[in-house]
């Protein structure tokens, strides 16, 4: 956690309002890594690593959502990813020797770190995935890449790749062979960023309305930025976890009891997360009080089937197509709408509908149309070092880079 979290002036807030993303993002930022970065600095890593825009969108009266997937790779990982890879850059330029990144993901992780490292002098980086758990396209975006990115395909889940990286940095032989980091949101300035377009959000809607945020959720990093831009004075206090069958934290706020499980595969994969590291950051910003978490945290979960109903009756009703972890937002919002009339919800639409193609086109019946740069990956050639989930493979795996 950060030693302290900075907090906006009325008079800060008041002009964020006529700022963009990019400039949000510089404002931000001084605030949170001012103190060892100088402003100029600062201005180009902001200016390099947030060049998009996340709009907000009408879908229909009382709910909005929010396009996470204007970046370069499409996901809304772009933000914190490049940030972080620009920041690690320059941490790095005088550094002899490698820097090795490490990264597990269960979709959109891994091609963001991957596109925001891509030939980053002096650092590598690893990318776990589960193998046969992520979309075709997903994958093809962080194994075809070459350079320095290499995929590691593990015989397992999300939680085992995960795992494989945590016992990496906990090991003393490793430690004193090469130097390593996280580009996983368990790295501070990997989720800190996410905070970005929060207050992005925030000031593309009408002042007088109240808001709440309807969150897909895997490993709790985008969550955790919410409760963080909070604390910096964002005024919203209602906040709602949409997930998959991994219902381990609605679990939670539901009885009080978290109790971690292995993760289940769904449509929706970029939440398959059955021990999500970042609760640990909001447990400890609500000083593991159940009581204040649920006031201002409410969970909802639901099937494979029931996402691909919300999909297809939300693009019917609408127009708007959600991918599988957006309609989770969209339809959490939409119970708690209806039974909290006054609020506004904004969900998070946290990747194309392009990137799930396979699923999408099932469940509206239609092709879709596939964005150029993630087309231009359909053909390329996947690189990958399957692995099993043995922390010793995976030592020798490092060791031999």
């Amino acid at each position: 956690m950060p030693s302290r979290i900075p907090v906006l002036s009325r008079r800060d807030m008041e002009e964020l309002r006529d700022m963009n993303l990019t400039q949000i993002a510089h404002k931000l930022s001084g605030l949170l890594f001012g103190e060892d970065i100088p402003g100029e600095d600062l201005m180009t890593i902001v200016e390099e690593a947030v060049n998009f825009d996340t709009p907000v969108v009408r879908v229909e009266e009382g709910i909005y959502s929010l396009e996470l997937f204007h970046g370069p790779t499409l996901a809304f990982k772009d933000v914190g990813a490049r940030f972080l890879a620009r920041l690690l850059g320059y941490y790095t330029r005088d550094m002899k020797g490698e820097i090795h990144v490490l990264v597990a993901t269960s979709g959109d992780t891994g091609s963001a770190v991957a596109s925001g490292f891509l030939g980053v002098p002096g650092v590598k980086v690893h990318v776990l995935y589960p193998s046969q758990l992520v979309s075709p396209l997903q994958e093809k975006q962080f194994t075809t890449l070459g350079e320095n990115i290499s995929a590691v395909e593990v015989k397992g889940t999300f939680d085992d790749c995960q795992k494989l990286v945590k016992e990496a940095f906990m090991d003393p032989e490793l430690a004193g062979r090469m130097t390593l980091t996280s580009a996983n949101s368990i790295n501070l300035a990997r989720f800190l960023p996410q905070a970005f377009y929060y207050f992005r959000a925030w000031v593309q809607m009408d002042p007088k309305k109240q808001l709440l945020f309807s969150v897909p959720s895997g490993n709790y990093g985008n969550m955790t930025a919410g409760f963080v831009a909070r604390e910096m004075g964002l005024p919203v206090n209602t906040f709602l976890s949409a997930n998959n069958l991994n219902d381990v934290v609605p679990a939670y706020l539901h009885t009080g009891k978290f109790r971690p499980r292995p993760s289940i595969p769904t449509i929706a994969n970029a939440m398959d997360v059955g021990d999500p590291s970042n609760f640990d950051r909001i447990l400890d910003l609500f000083d593991h009080k159940h009581e204040w978490i649920t006031t201002h945290m409410h969970g909802f979960s639901y099937s494979d089937q029931e996402i691909r109903q919300i999909i297809s009756r939300v693009y019917k009703k609408t127009g708007y197509l959600c991918d599988p972890h957006g309609a989770t937002g969209y339809q959490a919002a939409r119970i708690y709408l209806d039974n909290h009339p006054g609020y506004t919800g904004i969900f998070f639409e946290t990747a194309h509908p392009a990137k799930f193609k396979e699923s999408v086109e099932q469940i509206i019946g239609k092709p879709l149309e596939i964005p150029e740069r993630l087309a231009a990956f359909a053909d390329r050639e996947k690189v990958s070092t399957p692995l099993n989930p043995v922390y010793s493979d995976f030592q020798a795996y490092l060791l031999d880079q």
